[in-house]
């Protein structure tokens, strides 16, 4: 059975929006199993970047450990739902522990591969992935060959900084942009042959086409629609264990407005549960 990780952190956001990601992720927990759901009491405060390069380091850290905390001896596939991005590291960390040779297929409209001395943001939902991989502030990051960087799928980037294209190239991390989801079998293909046991997804909603969700802080248009995501899911669940799934950066411009996208945002929870 699937448990639900609610974890409403705005942190690591670059967004002038970052407090929305409050209301995105306490309007998609209303509609979660109750039973099955934890909400996280995240604290409020924006904390310290500590002498690094990361702002509001100290509370993502503190963020960190709870989300650990909650997970600590859990054997049940767990959906983490945020919040920005930032939520994924620890979820994914435990999953690698659970399960040799773990994929992690990253979907995002941007890749999230900036490193603290070069990112334009300093956010940290911008480094996360570079941090699953190992580099970067030492405090928020799996420690490197944790997740190999050939069973590391980016799919659907289609805004990158110029350091991300240069760790993807050094790293060689495997990118599938928007048009190779026409044909589902794509990635599960790509995923089977990397030799994993088991596959993290993690989605942020900019993924989607803007004409599909609304509340979405960083549009890039051209991007995939529902049905080619969760057919592309489906698809690689069939082929590969889906041992964990993060769902983030759903950001309504108001709560009362969060029920105009969760038709479609259920739907991706449901593709991921």
């Amino acid at each position: 059975m699937t448990r639900y990780l609610v974890v409403p952190q705005w942190q690591g956001s670059p967004s002038s929006r970052a407090m929305q990601l409050i209301d995105g992720a306490h309007a998609i927990a209303g509609d979660l199993p109750r039973s099955a759901t934890t909400i996280l009491d995240v604290p409020m405060e924006a904390g310290e970047a500590l002498g690094t390069g990361i702002h509001r380091l100290s509370a993502l850290q503190r963020v960190r450990e709870l989300i650990g905390s909650e997970l600590d001896g859990s054997g049940d596939p767990v959906l983490a739902v945020g919040g920005d991005c930032g939520i994924a590291l620890e979820p994914i960390a435990h999953a690698a522990r659970r399960v040799p040779n773990l994929a992690v297929v990253w979907m995002d409209a941007h890749p999230d591969l900036n490193a603290p001395a070069s990112s334009p943001s300093g956010a940290f939902a911008g480094m996360v992935l570079r941090a699953v991989l190992g580099e970067g502030e030492p405090a928020l990051t799996i420690p490197a060959g944790t997740v190999a960087p050939a069973r590391t799928f980016v799919v659907g980037a289609r805004s990158y900084d110029q350091d991300e294209l240069d760790a993807v190239a050094a790293l060689g991390i495997t990118t599938l942009p928007v048009d190779a989801l026409e044909d589902p079998e794509v990635l599960a293909a790509a995923v089977r042959a990397s030799g994993a046991d088991g596959v993290y997804v993690h989605v942020d909603v900019d993924v989607l086409d803007p004409a599909e969700v609304a509340g979405n802080a960083h549009p890039e248009p051209f991007g995939l629609t529902v049905t080619q995501l969760t057919a592309a899911i489906a698809r690689l669940r069939a082929e590969v264990p889906l041992v964990g799934a993060s769902l983030a950066g759903y950001s309504p411009a108001s709560a009362a407005s969060a029920t105009d996208d969760l038709g479609a945002i259920l739907r991706v929870v449901g593709a991921l549960a």
